[in-house]
């Protein structure tokens, strides 16, 4: 139930992409409009995790993930009537970042049910829902073309469907500890931990590549190989196909091995086969090579750095922690975007842009292998959180 309510929202928080070319069309967007159109909903669904992840903690995803995902229907309905209005969309845009909030309410769900041997691979399913991007590049253009407001309804619809499902059929572990600590004292406290924002900044790699990767992807492949947004929607579909397959083998990995030592292998690959890409070989077949591995490593190293959080991080804190974690992943994917565009703009090229993913990833790369495989423990919060059942 979690990875299909996460499909669902991520689908809707994905929606904007896949037509921003007609949106650009009808409206005359420059390149920086459109992207900033597109990376709107990448920040609030990035920020919105960090109090979902604690009110998650507080409240259970029981009442958050259906209470959410019915909220995500109100911005999906509100995208019909906005269509000729920039400012509008922008509004809408914001609102519908709440569907990108969903991550920070299943991992601590699914993290509680599962034992540690097991939580790698069994994260790395539900992380799986990130496949909502390439349902959204694959279908919503085609959808779109038997009704402009055709897949804004038919999201809406699955939407609600999973909102009453999910409130039917979700369970909270019955041993999950309740925090009688405020919101702000949870994430004072979260936040006080170094392996937070170790891990941010390693998710902010991997999982921000995902997101930037799902959003500007179609953008990249329409303006620089001329494709057609039906054809760059389908390839970067395919992308976020491959992210979603080796999502859950990162995972899987990081039981058998070190999960820094995973996300080390894996961050190298993508910054290896970053650097093939700024080269703007052929699409077929170097690109779409070097496109897909990079989604490979991307994916797993999203994997592998969540099996990472639920070895490091106490049960209570999971949401919390999980939370700021998943808000740096997405502002991650927020940035990328806006720098394509700009850096198309000035530059006609996009060379720059994959330059600086290389070194980011081999920064993380390195970083994971060298600190990550003994990280300070950061049990010591635990117990000032005043927990009770």
């Amino acid at each position: 139930m979690a990875t299909v309510g996460f499909t669902l929202t991520f689908w809707a928080w994905d929606l904007i992409a896949p037509l921003a070319s007609g949106y650009r069309d009808r409206l005359g967007l420059s390149s920086f409009q459109q992207s900033l159109l597109v990376a709107i909903p990448v920040l609030v669904g990035s920020v919105g995790r960090i109090p979902a992840g604690a009110l998650t903690d507080r409240y259970g995803a029981r009442l958050m993930f259906p209470l959410v995902s019915a909220l995500t229907i109100v911005p999906v309905l509100l995208l019909i009537p906005v269509k000729d209005s920039y400012g509008l969309l922008l509004v809408t845009a914001l609102l519908l970042g709440l569907g990108g909030t969903t991550f920070a309410i299943g991992v601590p769900l699914v993290n509680s049910w599962f034992p540690p041997g097991r939580r790698g691979f069994a994260l790395g399913v539900f992380g799986m829902g990130t496949g909502g991007v390439a349902l959204s590049g694959y279908f919503t253009p085609r959808i779109a073309a038997h009704g402009e407001n055709l897949p804004f309804l038919v999201v809406a619809g699955a939407l609600a469907a999973f909102a009453v499902l999910g409130a039917l059929l979700i369970t909270d572990h019955p041993d999950r500890k309740v925090p009688a600590a405020s919101l702000g004292s949870r994430l004072r406290q979260a936040g006080g931990l170094r392996v937070t924002w170790e891990l941010s900044a390693l998710y902010a790699i991997g999982f921000g590549g995902v997101v930037a990767f799902g959003v500007y992807l179609p953008t990249y492949l329409k303006t620089w190989y001329d494709l057609s947004p039906t054809d760059a929607g389908t390839k970067a579909a395919g992308f976020a196909l491959v992210t979603v397959i080796f999502r859950p083998i990162g995972g899987r990995l990081s039981d058998r091995f070190h999960p820094a030592v995973v996300t080390a292998g894996a961050l190298a690959v993508v910054a290896l086969f970053a650097v093939v890409q700024a080269f703007d070989p052929p699409l077929a077949p170097f690109a779409t090579i070097a496109l897909l591995v990079m989604a490979a490593g991307l994916g797993a190293a999203g994997g592998s750095v969540f099996a990472l959080v639920a070895q490091v991080t106490p049960q209570p804190q999971v949401g919390s922690v999980t939370g700021i974690v998943g808000a740096m992943g997405g502002l991650g994917g927020f940035v990328p975007p806006l720098l394509m565009g700009a850096i198309y703009s000035a530059k006609d090229s996009y060379s720059i842009g994959f330059m600086l993913l290389s070194d980011l990833a081999l920064a993380g790369c390195v970083y994971a292998y060298l600190r990550m495989r003994t990280p300070s423990a950061p049990s010591t919060a635990a117990p000032a959180l005043g927990l009770d059942r």
